[in-house]
């Protein structure tokens, strides 16, 4: 019993490295080039590859340590039974995981699961850190390289951003042509700066591709963010369609930070509300613009450009 039980640890170790390298390769590197149903197939077509040598390989061992005759001639697999029900579950496992992670990325970390509980089928109030992060001439450069041209350059830019998304604990709400909303559970954002870092480290990204897209495009693109927290309403709309939904003056207020970008010539600026909650490190700098009186505001709001040293 201890044998048998030897044997299927090490082919769980074996199949448990071998589906984290390829998903790691797949996602990292593959992603970008090939589309899902391309994936798909290659995925499954490994892994049926792997299971054959695999299970050959853990037969031939174990015939060896416990003395039982395991189908491992050559072929052995086309008629066995048990062999087609392994790789029935794995695959089908393997489509399950794939498709619940193309859910996640859909429509972001940690929201399926909310919906599946219903925590937002009646609106809640909660407290966020919002960021709209805009292309900087987004109408010129589009002029320049056409629509089509124009959309696989967003495509090139923001693949750089979800990159980078979880490793500052951020999450996408959504995007709107050149711009992208991001969000924050406050105590998020505020922890090791991840609402300032995860900007400059963008920003950081795009100009070491710098070549790239100048060869491809022939333009850098430069982006602005707007900062801002607060109380928002988060609901579930709809039927055919069912998203979360953001509401509250503090969606509108980030937006209009965000465009007072180019009235300063700023890159990032930050309502003194938020930054109050920030204790920025040495290597960042805010400089106070002063109160701002925003369209669409009847109240004036402090504003700061926050600097990179």
């Amino acid at each position: 019993m201890i044998e048998y039980l030897m044997f299927g640890v090490i082919l769980g170790i074996m199949v448990a490295i071998v589906y984290s390298i390829i998903e790691f390769l797949f996602d990292k590197l593959l992603s970008k080039i090939l589309h899902l149903g391309l994936i798909v197939l290659f995925k499954s077509f490994i892994y049926f590859i792997f299971l054959v040598f695999s299970l050959t390989l853990v037969a031939h061992l174990a015939e060896g340590y416990i003395n039982v005759d395991f189908p491992n001639h050559r072929g052995w697999w086309l008629t066995n039974r048990i062999f087609w029900m392994v790789t029935a579950y794995f695959i089908i496992c393997s489509l399950l995981f794939s498709f619940l992670r193309i859910a996640n990325n859909k429509f972001g970390k940690g929201v399926i699961l909310n919906m599946i509980l219903g925590r937002y089928r009646n609106p809640r109030e909660v407290e966020r850190i919002l960021m709209f992060i805009d292309l900087k001439s987004s109408t010129t450069i589009a002029e320049e390289l056409g629509h089509l041209k124009y959309s696989r350059f967003i495509q090139d830019c923001f693949y750089y951003l979800n990159r980078i998304i979880t490793k500052y604990d951020a999450e996408i709400y959504q995007y709107v042509g050149d711009e992208a909303v991001i969000t924050w559970k406050l105590k998020k954002g505020i922890k090791n700066l991840n609402c300032i870092n995860l900007f400059f480290d963008y920003d950081r990204k795009i100009k070491k591709h710098s070549k790239y897209y100048i060869k491809k495009y022939g333009v850098v693109p430069e982006f602005k963010a707007g900062l801002h927290s607060g109380k928002i309403i988060i609901a579930e709309v709809g039927t055919v369609k069912k998203e979360l939904a953001y509401h509250g003056d503090v969606i509108n207020t980030t937006s209009r930070i965000q465009e007072q970008c180019n009235v300063y010539k700023e890159s990032l600026l930050i309502s003194e509300d938020l930054l109050k909650l920030i204790n920025l490190s040495g290597k960042y700098q805010s400089i106070s613009l002063g109160d701002e009186l925003l369209e669409g505001k009847t109240e004036e709001l402090k504003l700061h450009a926050v600097h990179r040293l």
